[in-house]
């Protein structure tokens, strides 16, 4: 029985062996056949350019290009080889400023180590079967960072910086 996950292309990107190891087992076991494993970002663009991966997975320390950098170059260089290409980004730090970092570079998943193979795999499905779509601004392109669709949201206004637009929500509320 075949998996439908077998054709799927996947470019591996960590300085940590084991870890690519691992996170291959669990591609395998899925039935991913095809995965180039690399050992930092600048590897992994190269490789990028003779194989047309449909997801990168990628560490987010590794020497002397870390998956940061490498997703701000598939996603801004000119010589892109694929400037929408899913990228899941992992890593053993799960500060709130790394996670910004990581987002705000265009990343479309992130997952925490140490990893499952459920984590990984919840992450695979989520860029295949729920992909967002890419927004392009002055300073970032890459994957919509807004998850939920609010069907109550009615303005162009979303940060908890904005200003603040009463709505119907808010008249119930205050009357209460």
């Amino acid at each position: 029985m075949s998996s439908p996950l077998e054709s799927l292309q996947v470019l591996l990107a960590d300085d940590n062996q084991h870890m690519r190891a691992i996170v291959a087992a669990v591609l395998k076991g899925v039935g991913v056949k095809r995965i180039r494993e690399v050992s930092d970002g600048s590897e992994a663009l190269q490789v990028l350019r003779e194989f047309p991966a449909d997801l990168a997975i990628v560490d987010f320390n590794m020497a002397p290009m870390d998956g940061v950098e490498f997703t701000r170059l598939v996603r801004g260089a000119n010589d892109s080889p694929n400037t929408y290409l899913p990228i899941i980004m992992m890593t053993g730090h799960a500060e709130r400023s790394r996670v910004y970092e990581a987002r705000d570079a265009g990343v479309t998943e992130f997952v925490v180590k140490p990893v499952t193979a459920r984590s990984i795999l919840s992450r695979i499905q989520a860029v295949i079967f729920k992909p967002r779509p890419y927004v392009r601004t002055d300073t970032y392109f890459g994957p919509c960072r807004r998850r939920v669709n609010d069907d109550r949201y009615s303005g162009p206004m979303r940060r908890s910086t904005d200003a603040h637009v009463p709505d119907a929500d808010d008249s119930e509320s205050s009357a209460a």
